[in-house]
């Protein structure tokens, strides 16, 4: 399957925060912390060149990423439709994201951050080049989730499937 970005329209948001995701990955629900869910909602401070919808070559929504900058070094946020995981997409999905972002912003570092329990999610970074650099504690969701930093020089990114590749 192929993935493509564009840019994220206020409809698109609004399908995200109604996505609901199973058992111990309920975390990831937008409106499991009010704080997040007003932030991914409020479309007047959006800056328009940071979040991107993802769609499927048939134009439905599959996912998001949101991409912030400073001093050369991208944090990367970003999430897929419930429906769509555990189905092997996931790495897919990733580095369409990445390549886009490396293309488009050119930075020297990429980061983001996991909860510690989603597993076959740090799988997915780790395939693809991130290390694990980090772990720290976070307030959350109404209380303290431990979560792994990770990070990789886009030079060393392993991307397998590009541009044009229909495998």
């Amino acid at each position: 399957m192929d993935y493509f970005l564009r840019p994220m329209s206020s409809a698109d948001a609004h399908a995200v925060v109604h996505w609901r995701y199973p058992g111990e990955y309920a975390f990831y629900n937008m409106d499991a912390d009010p704080e997040d869910l007003r932030e991914f909602l409020d479309f007047e401070r959006w800056d328009p060149d940071t979040k991107f919808a993802v769609v499927d070559s048939g134009g439905d929504l599959v996912g998001f990423f949101e991409f912030t900058t400073r001093d050369g070094v991208m944090e990367v946020g970003l999430g897929m439709r419930p429906d769509l995981i555990g189905q092997g997409q996931g790495q897919r999905f990733l580095e369409a994201g990445l390549l886009f972002a490396v293309e488009r912003f050119k930075p020297r570092w990429i980061k983001l951050a996991v909860a510690t329990f989603n597993k076959r999610a740090i799988t997915v970074y780790e395939r693809v080049g991130f290390a694990v650099t980090n772990i720290m504690v976070q307030k959350t969701n109404g209380g303290a989730y431990e979560f792994a930093e990770i990070e990789v020089d886009p030079t060393r990114l392993r991307l397998f499937f590009h541009e044009g590749d229909k495998s």
